[in-house]
């Protein structure tokens, strides 16, 4: 190879940019993390919580502010982070949840399949139905979602997938469904994983009894590990050859499995050394009445992220735990 073509794709390595939406969020801030570990140029958008930091205030929901963004940073890559991701909150606002996790994202894949950027949408193990015996879930099975959360990520999927194939740009939109997050918060309510410290602290400080779910199946997975993913996915289809052969859909998840109930004894008794005696296992599954009905098991296979050599080692939830003091917040 030439000496100048060497150097060509050296400098190309040296000047690559990534914009993340949802930057300030539980996710955005380890995808920031992560990229500028590797030394990419890092740019990132926000809306509720940008002041005081370095990060663009962008409304999603206007198209004008995306294309301006996108203008004014000229990245590679854009990793969406930025959703509305608790299910019972998206009950409450389903014309808002369908503005940020559909339309949003449908405008972001438009204007990035018009400027050739590699646009890594995040989604959810939610897009399944969860029902027993179904999982592990490959990227092209079946989806079924059981509530609104699921069905507008789903949603959002096509959207992303449908402008690229539009636009021609087929190998440039990639969806990466993740399932349950935990990691370093700024609170612990960011996670609905980190937010059972809370319950685990409030049990012992209050004797009040709490009722835990005890039947459905979780695989928390940490928020650092999806953002070393989501940069080896980037790196991955950049320099593909033939990016219209790679999947559009992957998915990544730990393989550590628990209950909300079992997730609370890990953190009480193996890491808070408290013990969580008045914190009650609920084996009765989903209240029919509830407005918002959760999966049975949704576990993510791998299968196409392994496929394509990207490392899919997860951290030890119950050692991040006992390790990462940083993550206790009771």
């Amino acid at each position: 190879m030439p000496n100048h073509t060497l150097h060509s794709k050296m400098d190309d390595m040296n000047n690559r940019t990534v914009l993340v939406t949802g930057a300030t969020g539980f996710l955005g801030r380890q995808v920031i993390n992560a990229f500028e570990y590797r030394q990419w140029t890092v740019k990132g958008t926000g809306f509720s919580r940008v002041e005081g930091t370095s990060f663009l205030k962008v409304d999603l929901s206007d198209e004008g502010q995306i294309k301006k963004a996108l203008d004014e940073c000229k990245p590679q890559v854009v990793v969406h982070c930025a959703a509305n991701r608790f299910p019972d909150k998206c009950d409450k606002d389903p014309e808002g949840t369908r503005a940020i996790n559909v339309a949003a994202p449908r405008s972001l894949a438009k204007l990035c399949a018009e400027r050739s950027i590699l646009l890594i949408y995040i989604s959810t193990d939610y897009v399944f139905s969860g029902k027993p015996g179904e999982a592990p879930y490959e990227a092209d099975a079946q989806t079924g979602p059981t509530n609104l959360y699921g069905q507008t990520k789903l949603d959002g999927e096509h959207a992303v997938l449908d402008e690229f194939k539009a636009a021609g740009k087929e190998g440039l939109g990639v969806v990466l469904r993740v399932p349950v997050l935990y990691g370093p918060a700024e609170r612990n309510e960011e996670s609905a994983v980190n937010v059972l410290m809370d319950f685990v602290s409030k049990a012992q400080a209050n004797g009040m009894k709490i009722k835990m779910d005890h039947w459905a199946l979780r695989y928390p997975t940490n928020t650092e590990d999806v953002a070393r993913v989501c940069h080896d996915v980037a790196v991955k289809y950049l320099e593909a050859q033939d990016r219209a052969s790679l999947p559009r859909i992957l998915q990544f998840s730990s393989e550590d499995r628990f209950t909300k109930y079992e997730i609370c004894k890990v953190l009480g008794e193996e890491v808070m050394g408290v013990s969580i005696d008045r914190i009650k296992p609920n084996t009765e599954g989903n209240d029919p009445k509830a407005s918002v009905q959760r999966p049975y098991d949704c576990h993510l296979s791998t299968r196409a992220l392994r496929h394509l050599g990207i490392d899919v080692s997860t951290q030890d939830f119950v050692g991040w735990w006992r390790r990462d003091m940083r993550a206790f917040r009771h």
